[in-house]
């Protein structure tokens, strides 16, 4: 499998600001000085950049795809990195109108579909897209987010191209492909929320964004579930601090301290952080990520490997 973030944001996209550009361009430039650039070394020293300044995380909602052996590409989420993606989809079956999408769902609030309205194989006759999900009524919720003229011109319902819902139950996998099996589990959060599990090869990702995990939960006998143990790769939830989540306790949201926690608890090879909070700065995620590594090893561990999400980045099991 190949699994590749296209919007790692929580609540709403959240661009680049100037004055965060600024600072940034002014840090290579001040380095490009210190090392006497020539113009014939700028492409050199652009790639020898430090990440902070080489890389932002993002500014999109949340979008994942999975590719599996096969070539066959899953997405999990709408949001607005769905928008790109669909972009890049045209260049295939889906631009010719001969493709096939298969979406699945974690919850329809609005950073999670609001980028579906923007996916341009959703307009295109001869398109297939078949929606996964435990909610029964979600043809009705993706018609009601576009079904005002006030608010969006295009009814989803009109949209040219053909349109499957599938109904799945968190006690029976799905077998999406021979060896490629799909489960899913509820999760707490306002509303509602629900992670997925990609078994293939021997492999497991997992995708457990939008649940508001905690301490005493991890303290509790019985709250351990085979769903999430043993998994290669865990991208979870991990908007707040831990300050702020006692802050904002019910809120549906996980600090990156718990999401360590829950990774040692259930033996993850690699976790990965995202849904990152819409008011940090770039540079406030890297202190975070640094914090994180720093409170695994206060755990005595060396698992798992933490990484905080970023768009583009594509991890192969």
């Amino acid at each position: 499998m190949e699994i590749k973030l296209m919007g790692v944001r929580g609540s709403l996209p959240t661009p680049l600001v100037n004055d965060e550009y600024r600072e940034r361009l002014k840090s290579i430039l001040d380095l490009a000085a210190r090392e006497g650039l020539r113009p014939d070394r700028v492409e050199d020293f652009i790639g020898k950049l430090p990440r902070e300044l080489s890389t932002v995380y993002g500014g999109n909602t949340t979008c994942v795809t999975v590719t599996s052996s096969s070539g066959n590409i899953y997405i999990i989420d709408c949001g607005t990195g769905i928008r790109p993606l669909g972009d890049q989809l045209l260049k295939g079956p889906c631009g010719r109108g001969e493709g096939m999408a298969n979406i699945f769902i974690t919850h329809t609030h609005w950073d999670h579909i609001q980028g579906l309205p923007f996916f341009k194989p959703l307009y295109i006759k001869g398109n297939t897209l078949n929606f996964y999900s435990p909610y029964p009524d979600m043809e009705n919720r993706l018609i009601h987010q576009q079904g005002d003229f006030r608010f969006f011109p295009a009814p989803f319902e009109k949209t040219a191209s053909t349109k499957h819902f599938h109904l799945m139950d968190p006690e029976t996998p799905l077998v999406m492909e021979k060896d490629l099996i799909v489960s899913c589990f509820p999760l707490k959060h306002p509303g509602g929320s629900i992670a997925y599990r990609f078994k293939q090869g021997g492999k497991t990702f997992i995708f457990a964004t939008d649940v508001e995990l905690t301490g005493e939960m991890l303290e509790k006998p019985g709250n351990d579930t085979d769903f999430f143990l043993g998994a290669d790769l865990l991208i979870i939830d991990s908007q707040y601090t831990l300050d702020e989540s006692f802050m904002k306790f019910d809120w549906g949201h996980t600090s990156y301290t718990v999401a360590v926690n829950c990774a040692i608890r259930w033996d993850v090879e690699t976790l990965v952080l995202t849904h990152h909070e819409p008011s940090y700065s770039d540079a406030a995620l890297r202190n975070i990520h640094s914090e994180a590594l720093e409170h695994r090893e206060a755990m005595s561990m060396s698992r798992p490997e933490v990484i905080m999400a970023t768009e583009g980045t594509v991890f192969k099991l």
